[in-house]
């Protein structure tokens, strides 16, 4: 399972996938299905995310199926941008859809 930040027009996401990778073609093409087609995605420590949303992350957790999927795991930016330090975000990935 893979959990990250992904900053769009909108602002920022939390996300838990179970792509390996958040530059995985799919997974681009999943979140193009849901309007987003630019995007920066900063990988973020999964146990961290546990810690810091408990009830909420097991929930989240038990209704990601365990082939490609992806799901929020929360949606309200400021929460997102300061639940966690700079310090913790680690690999970084771009996407553009060309024009």
């Amino acid at each position: 399972m893979k959990s990250g930040i992904i900053f769009s027009g909108s602002g920022p996401i939390l996300i838990l996938t179970t792509y390996d990778d958040f530059s995985d073609e799919k997974f681009c093409q999943k979140l193009a299905a849901k309007g987003i087609r630019k995007f920066l995605a900063f990988e973020v420590p999964e146990e961290l995310c546990k810690q810091k949303y408990g009830r909420q992350y097991d929930i989240i957790m038990n209704d990601v199926k365990q082939e490609d999927d992806l799901r929020v795991l929360d949606y309200n930016g400021f929460n997102v941008f300061y639940n966690f330090p700079f310090s913790t975000w680690e690999k970084e990935y771009r996407h553009e859809e060309p024009e």
